[in-house]
């Protein structure tokens, strides 16, 4: 397994078990929310320095 391969897996794990995390918790609706928010603004950010 290469690198970028190794390091893409455990980023869609982490991201699976906040899932979890908050799906035990309850807090799925901010979760989503903040996921929603940090895309905007990801989008944002590359669109004013492209």
């Amino acid at each position: 397994m290469s690198i970028g391969k190794t390091r893409g897996f455990l980023y869609w794990l982490a991201r699976l078990m906040g899932d979890v995390s908050a799906v035990q918790k309850g807090k799925v609706g901010r979760r989503v929310a903040r996921r929603v928010a940090g895309k905007a603004t990801g989008r944002a950010l590359r669109k004013l320095f492209k």
